[in-house]
């Protein structure tokens, strides 16, 4: 059986008009693909998207890429597909023209343990082009959705009195960027 890098690579060559070599570039230390790995489709700016996304996140690395040659959707040389890691979760990119653009319908969840961190995430997600949100979402420069979501927040909407969760509900409906202080202000009923 093929790897699963070489019969995405296939797959893309169905898709791309003759003649379009695709360089494959395969790296045997890389583990398997994990069962379940999230796609996302860009238009031309995969690789610089990539590039940001691993500046913001720890435990990020570039596992297997594939680089488009002549006759494909965007110029050859561009990166056409890639396997990555940003904090620890796989993800598989592609550049393949602007047929499907990201939408809210998906959007990545980042759980924030400190206001620092929501702040520092919404600040750089938002720079350049991005889009702040209502209620901790918003989109980046790629078009992107992202929910920058303090950790503490499930906890307080999952708190056994309705009041207090509602409370805190009625606060996180109101605001783009979330505060954890004016939440737990909300939660505490003050």
């Amino acid at each position: 059986m093929k790897p699963p890098l070489t019969l995405l690579a296939t797959f893309l060559c169905a898709l791309v008009p003759a003649p379009s070599p695709i360089q494959v570039v395969e790296n045997p230390a890389v583990p398997a693909l994990q069962k379940i790995t999230p796609f996302l489709w860009f238009d031309d700016d995969a690789e610089e998207a990539i590039r940001f996304y691993a500046a913001l996140f720890p435990d990020s690395k570039l596992l297997a890429e594939s680089r488009w040659g002549p006759g494909g959707p965007v110029p050859a040389g561009k990166l056409m597909f890639a396997r990555v890691r940003l904090a620890g979760q796989e993800f598989m990119v592609l550049n393949a023209g602007p047929m499907h653009p990201h939408t809210e319908a998906f959007s990545m969840f980042v759980n924030c343990e400190s206001q620092a961190e929501v702040d520092d995430l919404w600040t750089r997600l938002t720079a350049d082009g991005g889009e702040p949100g209502q209620c901790g979402w918003l989109k980046d420069r790629f078009g992107l959705s992202w929910q920058i979501v303090p950790s503490a927040l499930s906890q307080m909407l999952g708190d056994k009195d309705p009041a207090r969760a509602a409370r805190v509900g009625r606060a996180m409906l109101s605001m783009g960027k979330l505060d954890i202080a004016a939440l737990t202000a909300a939660y505490d009923g003050r």
